[in-house]
């Protein structure tokens, strides 16, 4: 059975080496893709214990990234731009509203939507959002030369590309099915 990761911050004498997952028999032939799965666990983890401090859940800031700088959307426009599901959106405008840090108003457009804004409250939780981001890069790329943080970007970037092209081609019957 795989040794769990201690939770990020929390005082447990394991060291870094001790905390890696080994890979389970069964995702022996996905190497890379077992470590992108540890490695996105540990760093919404993470971005979510630095974001709490601030009022936020992991997600929310991204939501909040875009209507700073795109300004109100319909609720639909935020789904597509996210590549997220309605459920889950309505669900992060609802809590972003209690919070106060969105509101929603008609659109003068078309009167079945609203429009999701900022509010000014969420303007001032900008810098704390940038902050938190600042931090999180800093500490994923502790020991990292500016060239292997390029090399590190540029790699993950292709295999975002390669997944969104396989996404997009329609899928093949496989052997033995």
């Amino acid at each position: 059975m795989a040794e769990s990761t201690p939770e990020v911050g929390r005082s447990s004498g394991v060291t870094a080496q001790q905390a890696a997952v080994p890979i389970p028999g069964a995702a022996g032939s996905g190497p890379i893709s077992h470590a992108i799965f540890r490695l996105a666990r540990l760093h919404r983890m993470y971005a979510g214990q630095l974001l709490r401090r601030i009022g936020l859940h992991p997600g929310q800031e991204l939501v909040m990234m875009h209507l700073w700088e795109l300004g109100a959307q319909r609720q639909i426009d935020l789904v597509r731009l996210m590549d997220s599901d309605a459920a889950t959106m309505t669900r992060t405008v609802r809590r972003l509203e209690q919070a106060g840090f969105v509101r929603r108003r008609p659109s003068p457009t078309d009167k079945r939507a609203s429009l999701i804004e900022p509010t000014a409250a969420s303007h001032a939780l900008r810098r704390e959002v940038e902050e938190v981001w600042s931090q999180l890069e800093d500490i994923s790329t502790t020991g990292l030369s500016d060239r292997e943080r390029a090399d590190a970007l540029a790699a993950l970037e292709r295999l975002e590309r390669n997944l969104v092209q396989a996404a997009a081609e329609p899928e093949e019957p496989r052997a033995g099915r």
